[in-house]
Protein backbone atom coordinates (compact mmCIF):
# COMPACT_ATOMS: atom_id res chain seq x y z
CA UNK A 1 0.00 0.00 0.00
CA UNK A 2 2.77 2.38 0.88
CA UNK A 3 4.43 1.73 -2.45
CA UNK A 4 1.18 2.25 -4.35
CA UNK A 5 0.42 5.46 -2.49
CA UNK A 6 3.86 6.87 -3.18
CA UNK A 7 3.32 6.55 -6.95
CA UNK A 8 0.55 9.14 -6.75
CA UNK A 9 1.99 11.63 -4.27
CA UNK A 10 1.05 15.24 -4.93
CA UNK A 11 3.61 17.08 -7.07
CA UNK A 12 4.82 14.03 -9.03
CA UNK A 13 4.98 14.32 -12.87
CA UNK A 14 3.78 11.38 -14.90
CA UNK A 15 6.11 10.27 -17.70
CA UNK A 16 5.39 11.86 -21.05
CA UNK A 17 3.74 9.57 -23.59
CA UNK A 18 5.94 8.40 -26.42
CA UNK A 19 5.37 10.34 -29.67
CA UNK A 20 5.51 8.11 -32.75
CA UNK A 21 8.18 9.16 -35.26
CA UNK A 22 7.78 8.76 -39.00
CA UNK A 23 10.23 6.47 -40.79
CA UNK A 24 11.73 8.20 -43.88
CA UNK A 25 10.64 6.56 -47.12
CA UNK A 26 13.64 6.16 -49.43
CA UNK A 27 13.15 7.93 -52.73
CA UNK A 28 14.12 6.18 -55.98
CA UNK A 29 17.45 7.37 -57.35
CA UNK A 30 17.33 8.60 -60.95
CA UNK A 31 18.35 5.86 -63.37
CA UNK A 32 21.66 6.74 -65.01
CA UNK A 33 22.13 5.69 -68.63
CA UNK A 34 24.57 2.86 -69.20
CA UNK A 35 27.96 3.58 -70.71
CA UNK A 36 27.63 3.61 -74.52
CA UNK A 37 28.52 0.32 -76.17
CA UNK A 38 30.28 -0.72 -79.38
CA UNK A 39 29.95 -4.31 -80.63
CA UNK A 40 32.32 -5.95 -83.11
CA UNK A 41 30.94 -8.99 -84.96
CA UNK A 42 33.61 -11.38 -86.27
CA UNK A 43 33.30 -14.88 -87.77
CA UNK A 44 34.38 -17.61 -85.39
CA UNK A 45 36.77 -19.07 -87.98
CA UNK A 46 38.65 -15.85 -88.74
CA UNK A 47 42.44 -16.36 -88.51
CA UNK A 48 43.71 -15.47 -85.04
CA UNK A 49 46.13 -12.78 -86.17
CA UNK A 50 43.46 -10.98 -88.21
CA UNK A 51 40.87 -11.33 -85.45
CA UNK A 52 43.25 -9.90 -82.86
CA UNK A 53 44.06 -6.98 -85.13
CA UNK A 54 40.41 -5.99 -85.55
CA UNK A 55 39.63 -6.47 -81.88
CA UNK A 56 42.53 -4.27 -80.81
CA UNK A 57 41.61 -1.59 -83.33
CA UNK A 58 37.94 -1.38 -82.40
CA UNK A 59 38.68 -1.61 -78.66
CA UNK A 60 41.04 1.37 -78.96
CA UNK A 61 38.47 3.36 -80.95
CA UNK A 62 35.69 2.60 -78.48
CA UNK A 63 37.87 3.38 -75.44
CA UNK A 64 39.01 6.69 -76.95
CA UNK A 65 35.35 7.69 -77.34
CA UNK A 66 34.36 6.70 -73.79
CA UNK A 67 32.55 3.55 -74.85
CA UNK A 68 32.44 -0.06 -73.74
CA UNK A 69 33.43 -2.81 -76.17
CA UNK A 70 32.15 -6.30 -76.87
CA UNK A 71 33.12 -8.85 -79.51
CA UNK A 72 30.65 -11.46 -80.73
CA UNK A 73 30.44 -14.13 -83.39
CA UNK A 74 26.68 -13.77 -83.95
CA UNK A 75 24.21 -10.94 -83.48
CA UNK A 76 20.40 -11.09 -83.50
CA UNK A 77 17.58 -8.56 -83.10
CA UNK A 78 17.04 -10.02 -79.62
CA UNK A 79 20.64 -9.12 -78.72
CA UNK A 80 20.00 -5.55 -79.84
CA UNK A 81 16.87 -5.33 -77.72
CA UNK A 82 18.71 -6.69 -74.69
CA UNK A 83 21.44 -4.02 -74.93
CA UNK A 84 18.82 -1.30 -75.33
CA UNK A 85 19.69 2.38 -75.65
CA UNK A 86 23.28 1.83 -74.53
CA UNK A 87 24.18 0.23 -77.86
CA UNK A 88 25.48 2.89 -80.25
CA UNK A 89 27.77 1.28 -82.84
CA UNK A 90 27.97 -2.18 -84.44
CA UNK A 91 30.84 -3.13 -86.77
CA UNK A 92 30.34 -6.28 -88.83
CA UNK A 93 32.77 -8.33 -90.92
CA UNK A 94 31.71 -11.02 -93.43
CA UNK A 95 29.58 -13.01 -93.62
CA UNK A 96 26.47 -10.83 -93.43
CA UNK A 97 24.64 -11.68 -90.17
CA UNK A 98 21.37 -10.30 -91.57
CA UNK A 99 22.02 -6.57 -91.56
CA UNK A 100 18.73 -5.76 -93.26
CA UNK A 101 16.81 -7.07 -90.24
CA UNK A 102 19.29 -5.70 -87.70
CA UNK A 103 19.28 -2.15 -89.04
CA UNK A 104 15.48 -2.16 -89.14
CA UNK A 105 15.25 -3.49 -85.58
CA UNK A 106 17.57 -0.82 -84.16
CA UNK A 107 17.18 2.45 -86.08
CA UNK A 108 19.07 4.32 -83.36
CA UNK A 109 22.20 2.20 -83.76
CA UNK A 110 24.85 2.95 -86.37
CA UNK A 111 26.02 -0.14 -88.26
CA UNK A 112 29.22 -0.44 -90.31
CA UNK A 113 29.67 -3.31 -92.78
CA UNK A 114 33.28 -4.07 -93.72
CA UNK A 115 33.79 -5.83 -97.04
CA UNK A 116 30.18 -7.05 -97.41
CA UNK A 117 28.75 -6.48 -100.92
CA UNK A 118 25.14 -6.20 -102.06
CA UNK A 119 23.59 -4.53 -99.00
CA UNK A 120 20.45 -2.43 -99.28
CA UNK A 121 20.94 1.21 -98.34
CA UNK A 122 19.80 2.38 -94.93
CA UNK A 123 20.22 5.65 -93.05
CA UNK A 124 21.92 3.84 -90.16
CA UNK A 125 24.12 1.56 -92.31
CA UNK A 126 27.55 2.56 -93.63
CA UNK A 127 29.96 0.37 -95.56
CA UNK A 128 33.66 0.13 -96.28
CA UNK A 129 35.00 -1.91 -99.18
CA UNK A 130 31.62 -3.19 -100.37
CA UNK A 131 32.87 -3.18 -103.96
CA UNK A 132 35.73 -5.50 -103.04
CA UNK A 133 39.47 -5.09 -103.26
CA UNK A 134 40.44 -2.39 -105.82
CA UNK A 135 42.83 -4.58 -107.81
CA UNK A 136 42.72 -2.11 -110.71
CA UNK A 137 44.11 0.64 -108.47
CA UNK A 138 46.76 -1.68 -107.09
CA UNK A 139 47.88 -2.73 -110.58
CA UNK A 140 47.80 0.84 -111.93
CA UNK A 141 50.02 2.03 -109.09
CA UNK A 142 52.33 -0.96 -109.62
CA UNK A 143 52.66 -0.04 -113.32
CA UNK A 144 53.49 3.54 -112.39
CA UNK A 145 56.13 2.45 -109.88
CA UNK A 146 57.62 -0.12 -112.26
CA UNK A 147 58.00 2.46 -115.01
CA UNK A 148 59.63 4.86 -112.56
CA UNK A 149 62.41 2.51 -111.42
CA UNK A 150 62.98 0.02 -114.28
CA UNK A 151 66.08 0.47 -116.45
CA UNK A 152 64.93 1.39 -119.99
CA UNK A 153 61.32 0.87 -118.85
CA UNK A 154 61.69 -2.92 -118.97
CA UNK A 155 58.58 -3.85 -117.02
CA UNK A 156 56.08 -6.69 -117.07
CA UNK A 157 53.07 -8.17 -115.32
CA UNK A 158 52.17 -11.75 -114.45
CA UNK A 159 48.40 -12.02 -114.14
CA UNK A 160 45.61 -14.60 -114.08
CA UNK A 161 43.86 -15.04 -117.42
CA UNK A 162 40.13 -15.49 -117.92
CA UNK A 163 39.16 -13.81 -114.65
CA UNK A 164 37.61 -10.39 -114.19
CA UNK A 165 40.18 -9.30 -111.62
CA UNK A 166 43.12 -10.67 -113.55
CA UNK A 167 42.18 -8.99 -116.82
CA UNK A 168 41.52 -5.74 -114.97
CA UNK A 169 44.98 -5.96 -113.38
CA UNK A 170 46.59 -6.55 -116.78
CA UNK A 171 44.99 -3.48 -118.35
CA UNK A 172 45.41 -1.25 -115.31
CA UNK A 173 49.11 -2.12 -115.03
CA UNK A 174 49.65 -1.11 -118.66
CA UNK A 175 47.71 2.12 -118.10
CA UNK A 176 49.69 2.97 -114.97
CA UNK A 177 52.93 2.37 -116.86
CA UNK A 178 51.79 4.68 -119.67
CA UNK A 179 50.61 7.26 -117.13
CA UNK A 180 54.20 7.56 -115.90
CA UNK A 181 56.10 7.62 -119.16
CA UNK A 182 53.75 7.92 -122.10
CA UNK A 183 54.84 5.78 -125.05
CA UNK A 184 58.24 4.95 -123.47
CA UNK A 185 59.77 3.83 -126.74
CA UNK A 186 63.54 3.58 -127.16
CA UNK A 187 64.76 3.20 -130.77
CA UNK A 188 68.02 1.67 -129.54
CA UNK A 189 66.58 -1.52 -128.01
CA UNK A 190 68.33 -4.57 -129.42
CA UNK A 191 67.37 -8.22 -129.46
CA UNK A 192 63.98 -9.85 -129.11
CA UNK A 193 62.95 -7.97 -126.01
CA UNK A 194 59.47 -7.02 -127.20
CA UNK A 195 57.58 -3.82 -126.62
CA UNK A 196 57.13 -3.03 -122.95
CA UNK A 197 55.22 -3.71 -120.85
CA UNK A 198 55.37 -7.48 -121.28
CA UNK A 199 51.99 -8.95 -120.33
CA UNK A 200 51.96 -12.65 -119.39
CA UNK A 201 48.75 -14.40 -118.40
CA UNK A 202 48.50 -17.69 -116.51
CA UNK A 203 45.35 -19.73 -117.32
CA UNK A 204 43.14 -20.53 -114.35
CA UNK A 205 43.62 -24.29 -114.77
CA UNK A 206 47.42 -24.06 -114.56
CA UNK A 207 48.90 -25.96 -111.58
CA UNK A 208 51.09 -23.88 -109.30
CA UNK A 209 54.05 -26.09 -110.17
CA UNK A 210 53.94 -24.66 -113.71
CA UNK A 211 53.88 -20.99 -112.71
CA UNK A 212 57.66 -20.66 -113.05
CA UNK A 213 57.46 -21.47 -116.76
CA UNK A 214 55.23 -18.46 -117.32
CA UNK A 215 57.58 -16.27 -115.32
CA UNK A 216 60.34 -17.37 -117.71
CA UNK A 217 58.57 -15.40 -120.46
CA UNK A 218 59.25 -12.22 -118.51
CA UNK A 219 62.84 -13.22 -117.86
CA UNK A 220 63.56 -14.08 -121.52
CA UNK A 221 62.19 -10.67 -122.52
CA UNK A 222 64.67 -8.89 -120.23
CA UNK A 223 62.03 -7.60 -117.81
CA UNK A 224 63.64 -5.97 -114.81
CA UNK A 225 60.59 -5.00 -112.68
CA UNK A 226 57.44 -7.12 -112.51
CA UNK A 227 54.06 -6.86 -110.85
CA UNK A 228 52.57 -10.20 -109.78
CA UNK A 229 48.79 -10.43 -109.47
CA UNK A 230 47.97 -11.42 -105.84
CA UNK A 231 45.88 -14.49 -106.72
CA UNK A 232 48.90 -16.22 -108.28
CA UNK A 233 51.65 -14.73 -106.08
CA UNK A 234 52.71 -17.93 -104.33
CA UNK A 235 55.86 -17.80 -102.17
CA UNK A 236 57.52 -20.34 -104.47
CA UNK A 237 56.85 -18.25 -107.58
CA UNK A 238 58.02 -15.01 -106.00
CA UNK A 239 61.17 -16.68 -104.68
CA UNK A 240 61.95 -18.09 -108.14
CA UNK A 241 61.47 -14.68 -109.79
CA UNK A 242 63.65 -12.95 -107.19
CA UNK A 243 66.42 -15.54 -107.63
CA UNK A 244 66.23 -14.82 -111.37
CA UNK A 245 67.02 -11.16 -110.70
CA UNK A 246 63.57 -9.61 -111.07
CA UNK A 247 62.47 -6.73 -108.84
CA UNK A 248 58.96 -7.44 -107.59
CA UNK A 249 55.78 -5.58 -106.67
CA UNK A 250 52.75 -7.40 -105.27
CA UNK A 251 50.41 -7.41 -102.29
CA UNK A 252 52.34 -9.29 -99.61
CA UNK A 253 56.03 -9.80 -98.97
CA UNK A 254 56.35 -13.62 -98.82
CA UNK A 255 59.54 -13.82 -96.76
CA UNK A 256 62.90 -12.36 -95.97
CA UNK A 257 64.58 -14.35 -98.75
CA UNK A 258 63.10 -12.00 -101.37
CA UNK A 259 63.28 -8.70 -99.47
CA UNK A 260 66.33 -7.43 -101.34
CA UNK A 261 64.38 -7.81 -104.61
CA UNK A 262 61.13 -6.47 -103.19
CA UNK A 263 60.09 -2.98 -104.32
CA UNK A 264 56.93 -2.54 -102.22
CA UNK A 265 53.73 -4.19 -101.05
CA UNK A 266 50.45 -2.52 -102.04
CA UNK A 267 47.83 -3.60 -99.51
CA UNK A 268 44.24 -2.78 -98.50
CA UNK A 269 44.11 -0.31 -95.62
CA UNK A 270 40.88 -1.10 -93.79
CA UNK A 271 42.44 0.07 -90.53
CA UNK A 272 42.64 3.66 -91.72
CA UNK A 273 39.14 3.46 -93.17
CA UNK A 274 37.70 2.36 -89.83
CA UNK A 275 39.63 5.04 -87.96
CA UNK A 276 38.30 7.75 -90.29
CA UNK A 277 34.65 6.70 -90.22
CA UNK A 278 34.28 5.76 -86.54
CA UNK A 279 33.81 9.34 -85.19
CA UNK A 280 30.97 9.83 -87.70
CA UNK A 281 29.29 6.65 -86.46
CA UNK A 282 29.54 7.84 -82.86
CA UNK A 283 28.00 11.15 -83.90
CA UNK A 284 25.10 9.33 -85.59
CA UNK A 285 26.09 10.15 -89.15
CA UNK A 286 25.25 7.00 -91.10
CA UNK A 287 24.54 6.01 -94.68
CA UNK A 288 28.16 6.46 -95.81
CA UNK A 289 29.84 4.37 -98.51
CA UNK A 290 33.66 4.28 -98.57
CA UNK A 291 35.87 2.32 -100.97
CA UNK A 292 38.75 0.16 -99.78
CA UNK A 293 41.80 2.41 -99.47
CA UNK A 294 45.33 1.22 -100.25
CA UNK A 295 48.68 1.85 -98.64
CA UNK A 296 52.31 0.95 -99.34
CA UNK A 297 54.38 -1.09 -96.94
CA UNK A 298 57.65 -3.07 -97.11
CA UNK A 299 59.01 -0.20 -99.21
CA UNK A 300 62.62 -0.67 -100.35
CA UNK A 301 64.29 2.74 -99.78
CA UNK A 302 67.13 1.82 -102.12
CA UNK A 303 64.61 1.62 -104.96
CA UNK A 304 62.02 4.18 -103.88
CA UNK A 305 63.60 7.32 -102.43
CA UNK A 306 61.61 9.86 -100.44
CA UNK A 307 61.24 12.03 -103.55
CA UNK A 308 59.89 9.10 -105.59
CA UNK A 309 57.59 8.11 -102.76
CA UNK A 310 56.05 11.59 -102.79
CA UNK A 311 55.20 11.12 -106.46
CA UNK A 312 53.82 7.66 -105.77
CA UNK A 313 51.69 8.97 -102.90
CA UNK A 314 50.32 11.74 -105.12
CA UNK A 315 49.19 9.13 -107.66
CA UNK A 316 47.70 6.94 -104.93
CA UNK A 317 45.79 9.91 -103.54
CA UNK A 318 44.49 10.68 -107.02
CA UNK A 319 43.34 7.11 -107.53
CA UNK A 320 41.44 7.14 -104.26
CA UNK A 321 39.83 10.56 -104.55
CA UNK A 322 38.80 9.98 -108.16
CA UNK A 323 41.00 12.53 -109.90
CA UNK A 324 42.98 9.71 -111.57
CA UNK A 325 41.18 6.84 -113.26
CA UNK A 326 42.60 3.39 -113.99
CA UNK A 327 40.87 3.10 -117.36
CA UNK A 328 39.28 -0.25 -116.54
CA UNK A 329 36.10 -1.51 -114.89
CA UNK A 330 37.10 -4.44 -112.63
Amino acid sequence: MILLTSCALPGSVPPAPEVPTSTPVPTASPTLPSTPLTILVLPADMPRVESDRYQTLVYDLAHANGMRFQVRNVLTPADLAFEGLALKVVIVLPPDPGLAALTAAAPGVQFLAVGIPGLAAASNLSSVGASGFPVDQQAFLAGYIAGMIAPEWKVGVLYQKETTGGEAARNAFANGFSFFCGACRNPYFTGLVGIYPILVGIPTDTPESDYNGHADLLIRNSVKVAYVYPEIATPELLSYMAQSGLLLISQTLPGEDVRSNWVASIQPDLTSALQRIFPDLVAGNGGQVAPTPLFLTDVNPDLLSDAKMRLVQDVLNGLQNGTIGTGVNP
